[in-house]
């Protein structure tokens, strides 16, 4: 009789800890920025962009299925908030730009392209937020400006 109640109390136990993580919940957050200079990193030309359409996927690491999905859009200073349900701990989960609403900087970035979030309790990290590195677009060709603020950045490192 014992043993049957322990049993009952581990399955319980268990029980409890899968509906526990089902409902953990992560707020994921970042930018999303267009690139004048096709430098695909942020300069000072580099603009936020207001509406641009982002994705947070998390797949399972093993057998690549997706496990959840959500998408986002930013707000007027080109920044966006999306909530991610579950713990992903066996998941690689990854913030994607997926549309941009200037037609003059719509292409994406190569280097750029994707930002990998841990949306797990079992990562070190104390608290719910996920701030995954900033995402954009570029235009088809390079600003003319660039050409000194890319200068600038240059004699900035030469002289460090």
């Amino acid at each position: 009789m014992a043993k049957a109640a322990c049993l009952v109390s581990m399955i319980c136990i268990f029980a409890f800890v899968t509906v526990a993580r089902a409902h953990e919940l992560f707020k994921v957050e970042g930018d999303v920025y267009c690139d004048p200079c096709r430098v695909q990193f942020q300069t000072s030309l580099s603009t936020k962009l207001s509406g641009a359409g982002i994705k947070v996927e998390c797949r399972n690491i093993e057998t690549k299925a997706l496990t959840f999905s959500v998408n986002g859009t930013t707000n007027e200073q080109g920044h966006y908030e999306v909530e991610v349900v579950g713990d992903h701990e066996d998941d690689t989960c990854e913030v994607m730009a997926v549309s941009s609403p200037d037609g003059a900087c719509n292409m994406p970035m190569d280097d750029m392209a994707v930002s990998r979030i841990e949306c797990t309790t079992n990562s070190g990290i104390h608290t719910d937020t996920r701030y995954a590195n900033p995402l954009g677009f570029m235009t088809l060709d390079a600003a003319p400006q660039c050409v000194s603020v890319l200068k600038e950045i240059l004699v900035d490192q030469i002289e460090n």
